[in-house]
Parts: C-alpha cells; structure tokens; sequence
C-alpha cells in the first residue's frame, strides 16, 4: 500500500494505547498499562456519542483516580476514546431546571473534590487531546501536569453561552497558567481557538499528529517534553493592583455586548478573578459558590433552555441527506449567499442568472466569508471551486436540489418554473426561497406541485441559523422529509411550516416592526423606541432593523400581510411609501431611518434629559410577537411551542436570556399578558386584541 495512504490512515485511527482488556470493571473507562508501567485511562461514555461530564461518570472517575493510587504506575495517560473529541463539557442535561443554589454547590463541589483529586496524583500525569476539548472537559485537562493536543484539536470554555462561567476549577488554573488578558477573553466571549494557538498561549505543551503520540506521551512523561509554564507577564497580571486596573477594562468591554441585568455571567467571572485571581485555594472555592448562584438564574436557565431547543431542531433535521448538487436561480443578495452557504459545506453549486454582474458579486462575498468562516487556505480554495457560475442554467439537469430566488413577483417565479420544470431530473426537488407569497399560487401552474417546496432562509444566510421549510397541501411527505434533511447537513435548523402568509417568522416581526412605525408617527424619538427593545434584549432594535432588511423588503411583507390580517396589523404610514420611492432603503443604499457607514447604522446618543423608555413602549413591541405565535399555533401553521420559540430566536435574535416570545408569556404570566393586551387595545386599537389561542394555551 502507498506510504502516504498509510500515513493518513494513522493520522485518523487512535493511538489508544496497549490492547483492551475486555471485562473492564468501569463502565465509562477502560484501564491499561503498557510495556514502561504507564497506565492508559481511556474515557469512553456508555451511553453516547461524546464524552460529557455526569455526576456517575465524575464518581467513577474518582474511582479509577483511587486505583491508579493504588497501583502508582510510572505515568497516567488520559485520553478519549471517541473519535468526535476529547470531552465535550459538562452533561447539560443535569443543569435543567436547578432552583437551589446550595444543592448546585454542592454537587459542584463534589465534582471539585475528583478534579483536585486528579491534580495532587503523586505522577507524572498527561492528557492526549483530540478533537473538541472544551469546558469541563478543558478543566480536566488543565489539572494534568501536561497537555498533548494532536493537529486539529479545538479548544473552549464555551459556559458564558448558558448563562455561566467555568465551573470545575478552570477559572482559577486558566488565569494561573496563561494570560488573564487572554484566557479571561477566552472565558467571557466562549470562543473556541486550534491548537497551534492553544501552544501559542501556553495551554498546551506541544501539538503532535496522531502517529507521534507514543513518543510525545513518553517525552512528557519522563521529563523530555518542555512544558508551558507562566511568564512573567502572568504574574503580573494576577497581582492585585493590576488585576482591579484589568478588570475595569473587562467590565467596560462586557457591557458594549450585554447588560449584567441580562447576563450576568460575564460579570461574575470579572468579579471573582478580580476578588481572587493568584489566591488558587480562595478562587477555586468562591468559583463554586459563583457558579451555582449563576445556575439558578432565570438568564441561565432561559439559555440551557435555548441549548436544548437547538438540538431538539436539528433531530427534526432527520439524517439520510440525498442532495449532492445545488442548482441556484438568481444570484442577488438571499440567492447568491445561499450558494456560497451550501457549497461552503461540502455540496456542489451551481450559480445562474440573467446577468453576470450578481454572479460575480456573490462569488466574490463567498470568497470574503470563506477568509472568516474556513482556517485553512486549501479548504478556501476547494469550497470556491465547489460554486460555479452558470450563466447558461445547465446545472439545472443534474441537480437533485433547485432553489428559486427570484424577485418575490408571482409571475416571474411561475415563468421560471415554466422552464425549469421540463429539464429537471425525476428525483429533484423545487424549492422557493419565497419570504411572501403561498406555495399554494405558486403550485397552481406546475406539472409536479408535490416536488415543490419552501425553504425559506433568512439575512444573513451565514449568521442566522433557522431555516423555515414550507408545505403546502399537495406535497409528497418524502420530499418534506428529504428538504428537512438537506437544511441539516448544511449546518443550519428547520422549522416545519404550514404555507401562510408570512409563513411564522415574518408574520411575527412584522407587527414588531410596523408598531415602531406607528410609534415614529406618534413623535416618539426613533433612538428611544430602538432603546426600548434592546432593553427588552433584543439584538437590535426594530427601526434599525427595518434599515437592516430593506424598507422595500418591509413594504412589501407589510401590505403583503395586510391583504390577509387586516386590521390585526398596524397601518403603514404614507411616508414610509414616500422613503422606499425615493430610494432611502436602509443599509444597502446608506440612508433609511439611519445613515449608514462600513454596515453600521450612524447614532448619536439619546439626549440626558428628555423621555426615556417605558414599560408601555416595550409592550407594543413585544407583546404582538407572542401574540402571532399563539395565533400560529392555533391555525396550525406551526404544530411545537417549543419550536415556535427556537425559531424566532433562531430566525431573528429574539432576546435568548428570554427563552422565546411563547417562554416570556408564561413566565411572565398568561393573565398578564391577555389583561395587558387587552389594556393596549382599548388604548390603541384592535391590533393588540388577544388571540383566542390564549385560552388553550399552556
């Protein structure tokens, strides 16, 4: 066999040590010793796909620390044996619905005391690390007196996304053994680096391939391997003057992200480093005390709520994607990004339209996303190479998927559709990227209107993650099944929806957004309404919103829905009509509500004195979304809550410390909302009537 196949097959099968013994005592570890009395303590969980961190696995693993006590072989390897990574973190399953913070800290310190107990080993130990080694699983790693990363490993303190801050001591040995400016950035934003970073910073002592491991494992064992100690400029920045100089700095960075009100994390983490930072003994035990004081937010909860709902979204995804070839009609803003999306991820893509200028735009984008999104330039190259410009549309032959996105006139989709649909292959599906118009007008001038669907993304392709696949009453379920597992391959969630006007997503936001109309006609400060739905936490607020998606976009999606909800909508004012004909359209023209410079809406501050935000502005912005959900529901256009919820987080930022419009109803409190409701509509109009979904609503 050819060396360098050879050679890459060993990069990819594990170096896991001497041969298993069968009959292991444990249940998630397998426990070996090699021919130089190193014992290899392989983790393998029974009962999944990734190592995760459970109370029975921790007390297991205390077990298997008090043998190897027992046994003192010359060194201890520890290392995963799934091939997806080393530790995934903490199961997040244990953390749901937690409502004491003393019975969080103690089960926190419990799991403490194994970590600790893996430190004070009287062996050289080392952890082999491949894969995803993050949160408690990273904590783990750091309490070993060496770390071995193999190429590709990627490293993380992803917590602060639940709402948390690292929990099993990493806190207290991050800071001590790599930079506070750097490993406190790594814990307060969650991001994940490589591992020729993680060797860069000091958190790892040497980066290896797969087939070295052996020889890297006896280096570090028998002193050979130079590890990672922290420099000077550590020290330093631990020492308590420095630290309160540091952490000022932290907590100014922290509050252009998010407010402590809404999350509070972050601000944890600056206040315990900052109290305890180069005192191990008191960070580790203020950590515990911190962590599960956290645990109990409602902020925390709402976000492993918010956890969960994705992974519940991406099982709908289903497996068994059949779609290998893309074929993408129409190369504007949403065309051209869903092509660069889908051929980022693997899939080959075809790109048509009238013109070659769009073509060449959206290839150009895709290169600019790919310098972000791709690490290696190989990859970047392979990923331009899977899009291909298709000016004369044959593509369309061989492609098992094709995605419409024309301008959103009925005629012109059913013209290309007229053209389309004699050169399609038997399995093909056709699919619309339609925001507003029913699959049920589109259908009517097909010859196979089962093979049609919806899918629906949303701007910017890249960054939202929902996409809504639509059906319409004529569909082949095989199909649905087969467009619901092609949006799962291609990374991104799905949300099974009725054809409906607006379908749920824009039905939703566009009462938002139409109430912030009104209240601009009202001479309320366009600066203050968007104030008061950030304050709410949305991601920004519904005027600059508007700027962001097109006020042509709004427009349309506004009368759209009016010619079916009436009067359930706000009225578009006649000025809004006066803006889009003159051509201010938001970012994508540089003036809307906003002037816009490099993408970013121009702000000047609100005025100190003057009106601030009220409880009654923020209501007329939130309180229509949750009300459309109920409706949707109701009508069944959507069938699962907690999908509702995911996908509005999903699909436009809705506050996620909130858990969704249909979670911030009940913990607010059905009656509250209704009696709320019903205030707003005596006050404003029929608008803010309560859905009769209300009264079934759990």
């Amino acid at each position: 066999m050819d060396s360098r196949i050879m050679t890459a097959l060993g990069d990819r099968v594990l170096e896991l040590g001497p041969g298993l013994a069968t009959d292991s005592p444990y249940r998630h570890f397998k426990l070996t010793r090699d021919a130089d009395g190193v014992a290899w303590l392989l983790f393998d969980r029974a009962d999944g796909s990734a190592n995760t961190l459970s109370a029975d696995v921790m007390e297991e693993f205390d077990a298997v620390l008090a043998a190897i006590e027992t046994e003192r072989p010359a060194g201890l390897v520890i290392r995963s044996a799934k091939p997806s990574g080393f530790i995934a973190g903490a199961d997040v399953n244990e953390f749901r619905g937690a409502s004491d913070p003393e019975m969080v800290e103690t089960r926190i310190r419990a799991a403490h005391a194994v970590v600790d107990h893996l430190e004070a080993l009287k062996l050289p130990t080392v952890a082999v690390i491949h894969g995803f080694c993050l949160g408690g699983g990273l904590e783990v790693a750091l309490a070993c007196q060496s770390r071995i990363a193999i190429d590709g490993a990627r490293f993380g303190f992803p917590e602060v996304m639940l709402g948390l801050h690292p929990g099993l001591g990493g806190t207290a040995r991050f800071t001590a053994l790599v930079n506070p400016t750097q490993s406190m950035a790594l814990m307060l934003t969650g991001r994940t680096i490589d591992a020729r970073r993680a060797r860069s910073l000091g958190l790892v002592d040497t980066v290896t391939q797969e087939r070295h491991v052996r020889n890297a494992v006896k280096d570090a064992l028998f002193g050979r391997l130079k590890r990672a100690r922290p420099g000077l400029l550590t020290h330093a920045a631990n020492f308590g003057p420095v630290r309160g100089l540091l952490a000022r700095r932290m907590r100014s960075e922290a509050a252009k992200a998010a407010s402590r009100e809404h999350y509070p994390a972050p601000y944890a983490l600056i206040d315990l480093w900052e109290t305890h930072g180069g005192n191990k003994t008191a960070m580790l035990k203020a950590e515990q005390a911190s962590f599960a004081r956290l645990m109990v937010t409602p902020t925390a909860q709402n976000l492993i709520r918010v956890f969960f709902l994705r992974e519940q979204m991406k099982r709908t995804a289903g497996s068994g994607n059949a779609v290998k070839h893309v074929h993408v009609i129409g190369a504007g803003a949403m065309g051209g990004d869903i092509a660069a999306w889908c051929a980022g991820q693997g899939l080959r893509v075809s790109l048509a339209d009238m013109k070659a200028e769009p073509v060449a735009g959206a290839v150009k984008r895709a290169a600019d996303l790919y310098g972000k999104i791709i690490r290696k330039p190989t990859e970047v190259r392979d990923a331009l190479d899977r899009l291909i410009p298709d000016m004369d549309g044959e593509g369309v032959r061989s492609a098992d998927l094709i995605i419409e996105a024309v301008p959103e006139k009925l005629e012109l989709k059913q013209k290309v559709y007229a053209g389309l649909e004699p050169k399609m292959k038997p399995g093909a599906i056709l699919a619309t990227n339609t925001s507003s118009i029913p699959l049920q007008d589109l259908r009517t001038t097909l010859a196979r209107p089962e093979r049609l669907v919806g899918l629906h993304f949303f701007n910017p392709v890249s960054r939202l993650q929902l996409v809504e696949v639509v059906s319409h009453d004529g569909n082949d379920a095989q199909v649905l099944k087969e467009a619901l597992a092609f949006v799962g391959a291609i990374d991104r969630l799905p949300l099974a929806v009725k054809s409906s006007p607006g379908f749920l997503v824009n039905r939703a936001l566009t009462p938002y957004m139409l109430e912030a109309m009104v209240m601009l006609d009202e001479k309320i400060d366009q600066r203050l309404i968007d104030a008061a739905a950030e304050q709410f936490g949305m991601p920004m607020g519904p005027i600059e919103l508007a700027d962001q998606v097109g006020l042509d976009i709004c427009l349309d999606v506004g009368d759209m829905l009016r010619t079916k909800f009436g009067d359930l909508l706000p009225p578009t004012p006649a000025w809004l009509r006066e803006k889009v004909a003159k051509g201010e359209l938001g970012r994508k023209t540089g003036k809307g509500f906003y002037t816009w410079k490099d993408g970013k809406a121009e702000k000047a501050p609100l005025p100190e004195t003057g009106p601030r935000v009220t409880d009654q502005m923020i209501d007329r912005l939130v309180l229509p979304m949750s009300n459309v959900c109920v409706a949707a529901l109701r009508e069944g256009i959507v069938d699962d809550p907690d999908a509702v919820d995911g996908a509005l987080i999903f699909g436009t930022g809705y506050a996620p410390f909130r858990g969704g419009p249909l979670n911030y109803a009940r913990t607010r409190g059905v009656e509250n909302v209704v009696s709320t409701l019903r205030a707003l509509a005596d006050r404003f109009g029929g608008r803010f009537a309560p859905d009769p979904g209300w009264d079934n609503f759990k």
